[in-house]
């Protein structure tokens, strides 16, 4: 997928997103063998790999996922439609403090701009099956061990000084198919990412958004690529943006190296 092209501002409702003077990255663009290589860099083990996945609908298409699938990363049009359903329905939640081994999910706080795409990947390894990969002694089995014990904003400065997935980060985000946007520039897309907690259910992980929302109970052998993980999350995600299909996505699973 090409990196977004800067857009003004979709809504006038307020915003989530980290202040102009916060610390900003450049966009990560959604291409699986960079993001596999930004995780690889940092501490994930070459046996995961990320997919691009072409249908959510189709199962000829899907089959093409090793499965199971541990994550699933949306990425779509920040458009009013959705800014609309973000603000109502965060406005009936309590900004999330969970720290812990407790948590059935660990979630992380955006906090520089533009790192979406590496909330959406720290989302990915530090929940369900997939935290079993990170390999001991790496930067990522670092950042959340360090995290755990931590609350939301704690976490986000934790990343915020972490100069090791900086430079990570800047050489995968610099290495994509098209010009990437400069570090202080508005892009119009943004990434989502589902899991399966700990819980068994499949969660909606945002650092944009007040904390993680639980979408529904899985099965024990259902993973995110599953008839009712889809259902709960990504189908039912995109048909509440109507007629702008302008998404992709991709998801963590073996590698097929």
């Amino acid at each position: 997928m090409s990196t977004p092209t800067p857009n003004p501002p979709t809504t006038q409702l307020p915003s989530p997103d980290p202040p102009s003077s916060a610390l900003s990255f450049t966009p990560l663009e959604a291409n699986p063998p960079l993001l596999t290589h930004l995780l690889h860099t940092l501490g994930l083990s070459p046996a995961l790999a990320m997919h691009d996945v072409y249908s959510l609908t189709d199962p000829s298409l899907l089959a093409f996922i090793p499965r199971p699938a541990l994550a699933l990363l949306l990425v779509f049009p920040i458009s009013a439609t959705y800014e609309a359903h973000r603000a109502e329905e965060d406005a009936k939640v309590e900004v999330y403090e969970g720290r812990g081994e407790d948590e059935p999910v660990v979630w992380w706080k955006q906090t520089i701009r533009n790192a979406c795409g590496l909330m959406g990947l720290l989302h990915a390894v530090s929940n369900g099956a997939a935290r079993g990969f990170v390999q001991p002694g790496s930067d990522l089995e670092r950042v959340i061990r360090e995290g755990l014990p931590l609350g939301p904003a704690e976490r986000a400065k934790l990343i915020e000084k972490d100069e090791a997935i900086a430079r990570a980060h800047g050489a995968v985000a610099e290495r994509g198919d098209t010009a990437a946007p400069g570090k202080g520039e508005d892009v119009d897309l943004h990434y989502v990412c589902f899991v399966k907690g700990g819980d068994g259910a499949l969660w909606e992980m945002d650092g944009r958004r007040k904390g993680p929302l639980r979408r529904g109970q899985l099965e024990e052998g259902e993973d995110v690529l599953s008839e009712t993980a889809l259902g709960l999350g990504p189908l039912r995600f995109l048909e509440r943006e109507g007629e702008d299909l302008r998404f992709s996505c991709v998801a963590l699973a073996g590698s097929l190296d």
